[in-house]
């Protein structure tokens, strides 16, 4: 009898992993079936052709408008659409179909699409452009685009006239470029004139018995505008309050301390309680103006400005920042601001723009106004979407041109597009020490960068791939 029971009860064992055995492997069949079923759809850039199946994920942290949808079984033939190519990649997109207004463009990043017949622009993001590989040889018909709104330390080859003009199109914080992203921190006017953060006046006196008149935060320590050696000076006259890694004189509490916090509300309550910011660029270049510059006057502080030397251009009035460039030394700076400091009069002056929730600035107006793209706004496209846009409805442009049997439009990058000037250091004594190599290597690192823009303007006018060392061997020429 207990035998019997035994084999019953084995037999039952056995029908239960049988069973399990019979699940895992339909699974498994199932998984196997998904495998290659996504793997037929990743072939999606093979031959010329690509199927839109899915939305891709995006390297950059932008809403992206939704890509025009197709039926999931219907093949998109790339033949019917111009193809952008991104060859230094802002996404990581390895085929989408683009609607832009009433154009339409295909979005890639896969270089197997080079020699397409309908490829029609490169894409570079200047961060990123560099001399190891360039599409060449250039045909007649491909436009290049260059999207740049990040320091000229990133990259100075692209900063001088043999480089930048090989562009066609153009995004960068200069006014003068095709897509202007000159207002790329700003949301609008409304961050502008609003008084969330805003410290009332008596406030901020009071405050005065702990806190600096003047706060300095910067962790990219002497870069090329080499503001830390201006604010080493001025703090000899004044006092200053340094949160960051540059001349720390002051911590930020534990959960501040990310730079990735900059944009939290503890940090602006920190920053919004003192009267005045040292807001100094990382580089000196026309419209080249940054959160540096925008945040305090969001905050209701006032900026002590250094950097673009068009920065009067975009003041929301006539006197709300104080412009460093116009003092001819931090001693005289400091006796300024310690005058302000004392006389809340004074003071306010620099701050009734805010209080009035007054804009007089027409030029600022209008840039925010009529602007293609917005900041934080999911109502709106970002600028990287506005920059493809642009490039994309320029193709279309021309392909309608050419459809009627006229002359395509020839559009180029002019110098203004993307200029700065050679960097200097201060020096305020003949005494003045090296406080920092690096702030030493940015005027021959520019000097260099200049071999370097006409050795590449000359190579690739030759319109033939070349080796790195063809490129160095022509940038170290004697």
């Amino acid at each position: 009898m207990v035998r019997i029971q035994r084999r019953k009860f084995l037999a039952s064992c056995l029908c239960i992993t049988a069973t399990i055995f019979l699940l895992v492997t339909l699974q498994v069949v199932i998984e196997l079936g998904k495998f290659e079923r996504k793997k037929l759809k990743n072939s999606n850039l093979q031959d010329g052709h690509a199927k839109i199946e899915e939305e891709p994920t995006h390297l950059y942290p932008f809403p992206k408008k939704e890509a025009l949808t197709l039926n999931r079984r219907k093949n998109l033939e790339t033949d019917s659409y111009p193809i952008m190519l991104w060859w230094s990649p802002l996404t990581g997109e390895t085929g989408r179909l683009g609607q832009c207004g009433v154009d339409t463009c295909f979005f890639t990043i896969n270089r197997t699409y080079l020699h397409h017949h309908m490829t029609k622009a490169f894409l570079f993001y200047g961060t990123d452009f560099n001399i190891d590989s360039l599409p060449l040889p250039r045909k007649a018909h491909h436009d290049w685009a260059l999207f740049h709104e990040e320091s000229p330390k990133n990259n100075y080859k692209l900063f001088h006239k043999p480089v930048i003009t090989l562009f066609n199109y153009t995004a960068t914080f200069s006014r003068h470029s095709h897509l202007p992203l000159t207002t790329q921190y700003l949301e609008g006017v409304e961050v502008l004139k609003s008084h969330r953060y805003l410290v009332p006046l008596q406030s901020k006196n009071n405050l005065r018995t702990r806190l600096a008149p003047l706060v300095y935060v910067q962790s990219d320590c002497d870069p090329p505008s080499d503001r830390d050696s201006y604010v080493r000076e001025l703090m000899t006259y004044i006092e200053v309050d340094s949160y960051g890694e540059c001349l720390r004189n002051k911590d930020l509490p534990q959960q501040l301390r990310n730079p990735a916090s900059m944009d939290a509300d503890g940090f602006y309550s920190i920053i919004a309680q003192y009267k005045f910011i040292l807001a100094f660029e990382n580089a000196v270049c026309d419209d080249y103006i940054t959160e540096k510059f925008w945040r305090p006057l969001k905050l209701g502080v006032v900026p002590v400005y250094y950097g673009s030397p068009s920065i009067t251009d975009w003041l929301p009035s006539n006197r709300s920042a104080i412009i460093v460039s116009e003092f001819s030394h931090p001693r005289e700076l400091a006796s300024y601001i310690r005058q302000l400091d004392y006389d809340d009069r004074l003071y306010e002056a620099y701050i009734k723009w805010k209080l009035k929730g007054e804009i007089s600035n027409q030029r600022l107006l209008t840039a925010l106004r009529e602007r293609k793209w917005g900041v934080q706004d999911i109502n709106q496209d970002n600028y990287i979407d506005a920059f493809e846009c642009m490039v994309c409805n320029k193709v279309w442009d021309n392909i309608r041109l050419q459809e009627q049997g006229l002359t395509p439009k020839r559009w180029k990058a002019e110098v203004t597009h993307l200029s700065c000037p050679e960097p200097t250091v201060f020096a305020f004594s003949p005494l003045a020490q090296h406080w920092s190599s690096l702030r030493e290597m940015w005027i021959p690192s520019f000097e260099q960068s200049k071999k370097e823009a006409q050795a590449l303007r000359w190579l690739v006018d030759r319109n033939q791939n070349f080796s790195a060392q063809e490129f160095w061997a022509l940038v170290f020429k004697d």
